[in-house]
Formats: structure tokens, sequence, C-alpha cells
């Protein structure tokens, strides 16, 4: 498979193509460019350390849209072991955008949870493109359940651009399966760990993101609606996107300062994509810390916890009404 590179990428395309070209004549012809490889190499790393280290929420999107960034079943092979998947909502199907079951992380046992996408047009049509429906959400929240009766943590990764928004998805009622995982996630007595790992996009993301504890991977991103959608709404042009994704505050850093996640992930230099393992290793971390201080907590103080963490969350201002 070709390797993958985005926009704002080019100009280390560029650079990497004339050190392999410059090897490649050193090669055939015999001459010593060695030197001129390694000015290449060295202007190669300077680049990418400016275009990385001063990402636009654009360029961030991009990022978490990667097709080639670690998805859920990427993380669950390289985090937990043991994993017995689950599937069925008990009243329609399984819907395959959606998956979990129970683990093992670090030796102790959690029912993990996770949106899918697929890699290619074969599984991204079997994934429904990462597009969760009503029986999804239904899915999620059965094994959520299963999980707060054997006592057990849940952690769920979200990658989703947002539930699946067709006609059939409204016959079966998306709205309903959302709200009430937004409501029964409150009630749930078992530490709940939710990480944004590509995509939070809207309800489809929050549907399965009421946690104790939030976090959002560094180039990942968490939003009401995606850039494009609200440029369409905004300016009646997707090309606005950019303007949209600034205008959103949707970066995990922005998500920290106001008080949404809880914690930012790092990622391997230049994106989880370039080392699964390494982003692997990172998240895994960050999880068994916030584990570790939740399981001391009893079941009421979780809930209590996780109630009061989503009702601080935002601003508003009280006007005295001029009743004349």
């Amino acid at each position: 498979m070709p390797e993958i590179h985005l926009e704002f990428e080019k100009p280390l395309c560029e650079l990497k193509s004339k050190i392999d070209e410059l090897q490649k004549f050193s090669s055939g012809n015999g001459i010593d460019v060695s030197s001129q490889i390694a000015a290449l190499n060295q202007e190669l790393e300077a680049k990418r350390h400016d275009i990385y280290s001063s990402l636009t929420p654009w360029q961030r999107v991009q990022l978490a849209r990667h097709p080639e960034r670690p998805y859920t079943l990427d993380y669950i092979e390289r985090m937990f072991s043991c994993f017995v998947e689950l599937a069925g909502d008990r009243r329609f199907r399984d819907d395959k955008a959606v998956v979990g079951g129970f683990a093992k992380f670090r030796d102790k046992p959690v029912m993990v949870i996770g949106t899918q996408k697929g890699r290619d047009m074969k599984s991204n049509v079997y994934r429904n493109f990462g597009w969760p429906g009503p029986e999804g959400y239904r899915k999620a929240m059965r094994l959520m359940k299963l999980a707060d009766k054997a006592g057990v943590p849940i952690v769920t990764f979200i990658d989703t651009p947002g539930a699946y928004p067709g006609v059939s998805s409204e016959e079966r009622h998306i709205g309903e399966a959302i709200a009430v995982n937004l409501r029964d996630m409150f009630s749930l007595g078992v530490p709940v760990v939710a990480v944004v790992i590509g995509e939070g996009g809207s309800g489809g993301a929050i549907g399965i993101g009421v946690g104790n504890r939030v976090l959002v991977m560094e180039n990942a991103y968490y939003s009401v609606i995606t850039p494009e959608g609200c440029a369409a709404i905004l300016w009646k042009d997707r090309q606005f996107a950019p303007q949209a994704a600034n205008a959103l505050h949707l970066t995990a850093h922005d998500m920290l300062e106001l008080g949404i996640a809880d914690e930012v992930v790092a990622e391997p230099f230049g994106g989880a994509q370039t080392d699964y393992d390494a982003a692997a290793a990172l998240l895994g971390d960050a999880i068994a810390g916030q584990l570790n201080t939740l399981r001391k907590l009893s079941a009421t103080k979780l809930r209590d916890q996780r109630y009061e963490k989503f009702r601080s969350i935002g601003e508003y201002t009280t006007v005295e009404a001029d009743v004349k």
C-alpha cells in the first residue's frame, strides 16, 4: 500500500524524493554524495519539526482522519489481552461500527467499547465508515450495563464523525438511543474512562463519552459538528472548513482549557499513525493512571463525580427580566 501524505506534508515528500533520487544516483554511478544527502536529511528534520510543532486546528483534524491512524481494534490488539468480543443489541442487529467486549487491561478485567472504521472500501462498508446506528449505541449500553453488573471498569474509544444520519437510522430512533445512553451512563457505578482517539463528532461521540475522565489524544478533535458541516451552515461553502475549525475550538488543548477533557495524551512525533506501538504505550499509561485513581472511589462517588463533571461544563449568564 503506498504511503499516504496529507496536503501540508507535501514539502516533506518533496525533500524525501530528492534524497531518494540522490541515493539512486550515488549507487548507480559510484559517486559519493553523502554530504549532500546529509544536508538534505538535516533540512528534512528541521522542516518536519517546524510543521508538526505548529499545526493548525484544521491540520489536526486532517491528522485525526488520517487513513493510516490506529483505530479501536488496533489499540485493543496492543493494549488489552483476553479480549472476548460481544455482539448485538438484542433488539435489531449487530452494528459493526461499534465493537466491544470483556478484556484484561494490565492483568485486571475491564469492558472495552469503541467505534471502528475500515481501512478500505470493503471494510468501510462493513463498518459503515465508522458511523454508528441506533443499534450500535444500544449494543454499547448493553455492554456497559453488563460491566456494571460485573463490577469492572469501562474504557471507551471514540473515533467517529458522528452518528449515522440516514433515514433508516431515524426510523429506528437514533436520537432516543443516544439520549438513553447519556441518561444511563450517569447511573453506572463503575469507573468510566472515555478516550477520543481520532474524530469526536457531535452526539455520535458523546453517546459513549460520558466518562468520569475524558482523555483526548494530541491530534484528535472533539466537536459539536464537523468543520465542513459548520462551514456549510455559516458560509454556505464547505471550503471554509479551515476557518470553521479555528472558530470551533475543537483541538485537544482547547478541550483541556475549556474543562471538557481531563488529559491530553501525547502522540509519537508526526502523529499516532507513525508508530502504533508507541501510541498504544502512551495511551495505555494514561488510561492506567486514571483507572488507578478511579478504582479507589465508591459507586456513589463515581456517579456524583461524573454528574458534577458534566454539569460544570460551559458558562451561562443570568439576566433579570425587565418586567413593567
